[in-house]
Order: C-alpha cells, then structure tokens, then sequence
C-alpha cells in the first residue's frame, strides 16, 4: 500500500529524570498532530499533500499510546509564564481528546469501527485541492492523482475496520459515497480543460476508485447493522470536562428550557406585531407566520440557475463589511477574502443549509474561508432575504470567518486550531444578536429578521436535547418546553424520528434540513450543544466584563477591547478564554 507511513516520522524523546521545556515539548506536540496525513492536509501543511491516511486499527493503536507517552512527558515541563501554561494546558485537552474518541465503546466495540468513514477519507483532500488550492493546476492533479491510486487499497482496509456499522451512520456514507463520482467527473473535466499531461493515468485511476467505491457501498449496505448509538451519561461527563466545558447534562438542558422560555415569550411579541403589519389573522401560529414570511422574501432565482442565489450572499459580504469599518466594532485582517460555493452533492447529506471551511491555519498568505450553501428545489425557504444577512454574520465577518482568519495568524500553534467548539459557535450566535442590536438591519424589517432570527435561534435549544437524547439515550431530555405530543402518541423505535420531531417543532426547517441536520448531530458527540453553551458562556462572559468595567471605557470602547481580545487569543474552550481577561486586567 501506499498510505504515508508517518509513524515513523515521530519520535518521543524524553531523558531519564530530566525536566522537558516547552519548546520542546510543543515541537513535539507539533511534530505528532502534523503526522497525521489528514490533520497535516487541513491545517495547511504541505507534507502529505499526495498521500492518504492509514485507516486502519494498528495506525490508530500507535497514535493513541505515542498521545499517551506525549502527555506522561507533559507533566514535567517547565512552562514559563501564563501563555505557556495556557499553551500546554491546550495541548493535554487536544491530545485526551483524541484518546477519548479512539478508545470509545459502541456495544463493545471502538466506535471506529461501527462509524465508516471511507468516503471522506478519500475525498475530503481531493476536494480541498480542486476548490483551495492557489499552485497550478498540474501539481495539484498530480496530488489528487496520486490519491486517486491509493484509494482502491484504502477503502479495502476501511471495509475491514467497519464490522457492525450504525445504521444512520452507514446510510449517510452511502449517500455520501454515491456523490463521489459527479467530483470525479468534474476534475477529469477540469483536466481536459487545462491540458493535463497525465490525462489517461487520471482516467484509468477514476475507473479504479469508482470501482472500488462501487464494491465498498454495495458491501456496506449488505451489513447487518446497529441502531443504538448512545454512549452513556458517565461518558457524556467525562466528554464534558475535557471540553472544559463545567455543566453537567442536567444543568445543560435546564439552561436550555429557560433560554426556550424566553425565546417562546419574545417570540409571540414579534408575532403579533408582524400580523398586525401584514394583516394576517392573530391567531396565526409562528410556523405560519415562518412560512409567510419565507415566501414573502424568498431569495429570487435569475435565469432558473440555482446558483444565483449566491448573489445575494455576496452583497451581504460587502453591506456587512462597510457597516463595521463604519464602526470601528472588529479589526478585519489585511489579507482575507470569503469564497462562497454551492455545496456539491456529496456534502449536501451533511450540510443543511450552509457551513464554512475555515482559513487553513498553516498556510502563509491571504486567510480564505469557503462557505458552501445547499441549494436544493425543496430547500430554497432556507435562503431568503430575511435569513441571508443573519447566515453571512454567522459564517462570515464578524463570525467564523474573521474568527478563524484572525486566529490563524497567533504565534501559539496550538491556538491557531484547537477545536474548541463552544468559543467558535457561542461567538457567532451572540453576534446574530448583536449585530442586530447596534442596527445593522434596517429599522423597517428588524423585526422581521429578529423573528427569523429567533425561530432560528430556537435551533440552539434542539440541539442541546437532541444531542443529549443521543448520546445517553433518555427520552427526556427532548422535553425543552415544547408540546411535541409524546405523551400522546409516545415515543418512536426511531430516535431520529423522535430528534426530527422536535427540530421541526422548534424551526420550522423543510424537512429535508431537518434530515441534513439530525445526520449530523448523530456523529458529532457534544459539538450540537456547544452552540446554545457557548451563546450562553459568551454573554455571560461578556456582561460580567461590562458590568465590571475596570479599565473605565465608555459601551463603544468596551465592546472593541472584548471583539479585540476574544479574537487575538486564539482558539480555546471559553473558560480558559476567562482567564485570559483576568490576566489583562478586564475580570
């Protein structure tokens, strides 16, 4: 085979009874994250750029202990500082995290082995090197070629690894799969047309790995299949800490009921003000007046061109970043730039309406995001001139985008991408209030966009339950404080059909979003609850700084030191963010 054999490229070096620095143990931490062919690919780093990941249990075996033998080596060093010490605790949560997730069980099992992953391991540094990639054309075909060729072997070590797959999670890669073939399709197009010289060995190698899919799926949808996925509530706290995250599953879904309750009562407010503007019934329910609203601003097709939606986000871009610099509110990076493209069909089982690849965060240069927006027939009420602006705050500046492009460039490696998913989500969703709140939105439809915006909002909520739901599997925590009719119809053999019930519920998403999203908060354990967590940590931070105020700036001036600092600290868990502030002088 010809997967990158990096086992060997680490080595942990430790002397007897001798104290490590840090310096030595972050090259040695950076030395192990970048070994890994994929991780090293999605950073930005250019070793691995032609070579595939070992899929198999053996790689992930030696990764597990040299993170073990990694962290027993931690505990001797010599941090220097409070930034070292924020540094080095960062590196122990990045390398428990991932023990943590090799070694979790599913019905007796590792969970690797129940979840297929074949698809975007062959796919995921593909694709990156047709859409995000700036080198000429023929070096990056080479790589992709060169991927192309170890794809066949790699996804007979995959089918190995899978014994008992969950079935939502072998359904989702079959569909999934089944969309290889169109990019395939499309890169060989793409070659034609910039005349690469190596054509017929790019062709024969597509033949191969489409045969190889082919054979994979068909493999896969013959398994017999598990459909219980929970993990545990014991697991579900032990998760918890290493996200640094300090609530238990039960304060979470009682901060999520409160926060429900709000919503639900700022909610009707906006109802019966918009009935009244639009001369609707006041008995209108929200998921009608949702819907209204949805066809009263749906985006406009030019052309019968599906794409052309895409225009509207573009203008967004631009309003959004002539309203800040207005403003001063956030300092945008010199060299940044936002591409947005329409998902390709192989991603839209997992992304509902929109998401964003971030900037690469060890790739020198313009900082560029890639934010992919699902454009289906059935889905266009997802993209309406109400929903776009609130979308682009998320994802774009002053969201994800900003955040990440901003963090790339930290001195700290570890802080340029240390997934920390509650500071990354808690961020936008308080600035899709915010925004609102300092008057990016036009007087005359603010209260339209709050509407959907909250309705939106709600989505948080769902999250928090449905991820719970899932990972511990009790019914109850579905109970967010809404009428779902359990009571009287009781709950589905399907928890998914449970988990969609209450995210239509909540939303009002079409229900093909709602398939998207439940698809995806299957297999991302804790990543769903960290949105309304980290909304909710957030702004607690955020007026625990105001009302404390020991630098003595006016609202204005506050507002930029808190933007300046959540940015320029770089990626970490919101607690240890508090800590920073403290060590400023703002706590």
């Amino acid at each position: 085979m010809q997967y990158s054999d990096y086992s060997n490229n680490f080595k942990l070096i430790v002397m007897p009874n001798t104290p490590a620095s840090f310096l030595s143990i972050e090259n040695q931490f950076k030395q192990f994250v970048l070994s890994d062919a994929d991780v090293s690919m999605s950073l930005g780093d250019t070793t691995y750029l032609g070579q595939l990941s070992d899929p198999s249990l053996e790689q992930l075996d030696k990764d597990t202990a040299q993170a073990k033998a990694l962290l027993t080596s931690m505990d001797s060093c010599q941090a220097q500082g409070f930034e070292q010490e924020l540094d080095l605790e960062l590196m122990a949560r990045y390398l428990k995290q991932q023990i943590f997730f090799a070694e979790l069980q599913q019905s007796g099992q590792p969970q690797r082995r129940r979840q297929p992953c074949g698809v975007d391991g062959i796919s995921a540094g593909i694709f990156q090197l047709f859409v995000n990639d700036d080198r000429r054309a023929e070096q990056r075909l080479d790589n992709i070629l060169s991927r192309l060729q170890q794809a066949p072997d790699f996804l007979k070590v995959e089918a190995e690894v899978i014994t008992q797959p969950i079935q939502r999670w072998c359904n989702v890669e079959i569909e999934q799969g089944e969309g290889l073939p169109d990019l395939f399709a499309t890169i060989y197009n793409w070659a034609e047309e910039t005349a690469y010289p190596k054509l017929a060995e790019l062709k024969l190698a597509i033949k191969n790995t489409n045969q190889a899919l082919s054979i994979y799926l068909e493999d896969l949808k013959g398994r017999d299949c598990l459909t219980e996925f929970a993990i545990g509530e014991d697991k579900v706290n032990e998760l918890l800490a290493l996200r640094n995250i300090n609530q238990s599953p039960a304060e979470l879904i009682q901060m999520a009921r409160e926060f429900m309750a709000e919503t639900q009562s700022l909610l009707a407010s906006l109802n019966k003000r918009l009935c009244k503007k639009y001369n609707l019934d006041s008995a209108t329910s929200d998921e009608q007046l949702h819907e209204f609203l949805n066809e009263q601003f749906a985006a406009k097709i030019k052309g019968g061109k599906l794409d052309s939606v895409l225009d509207y986000y573009s203008d967004q871009i631009q309003s959004i970043n002539e309203f800040i610099e207005q403003r001063h509110l956030f300092t945008l990076p010199a060299q940044q730039e936002i591409r947005l493209l329409q998902t390709p069909s192989f991603l839209e089982p997992v992304i509902p309406a929109g998401a964003m690849w971030p900037p690469l965060a060890l790739r020198a240069g313009k900082k560029t995001s890639l934010v992919y927006l699902t454009l289906k027939e059935d889905q266009l009420a997802e993209h309406t001139e109400l929903g776009i602006p609130v979308m682009m705050i998320h994802e774009g500046i002053p969201g994800h985008h900003l955040q990440f492009a901003t963090a790339a460039q930290h001195s700290s490696f570890i802080r340029r991408f240390f997934s920390a998913n509650e500071h990354a989500e808690g961020w936008t969703t308080m600035l899709e209030d915010y925004m609102l709140d300092v008057g990016y939105i036009n007087e005359e439809l603010v209260d339209e966009v709050r509407f959907i915006a909250k309705r939106e909002m709600s989505r948080l909520v769902a999250r928090v339950g449905i991820d719970l739901y899932f990972m511990t599997g009790e019914g109850d925590y579905l109970n967010v404080g809404l009428d779902l009719g359990f009571d009287k119809d009781g709950f589905s053999d399907d928890v998914f059909d449970n988990a969609a019930k209450l995210l239509k519920k909540a939303t009002g998403f079409t229900d093909g979003r709602v398939q998207a999203e439940i698809n995806w908060y299957s297999s991302e354990q804790s990543y769903p609850l960290s949105y309304l967590t980290g909304n909710r940590l957030v702004w607690q931070l955020k007026q625990e700084i105001q009302a404390a105020n020991k630098k003595d700036l006016d609202a204005l001036a506050l507002d930029q030191a808190f933007h300046k600092v959540y940015l320029e600290s770089g990626c970490m868990p919101v607690e240890n963010l508090r800590r920073v502030f403290e060590h400023q002088g703002y706590l």
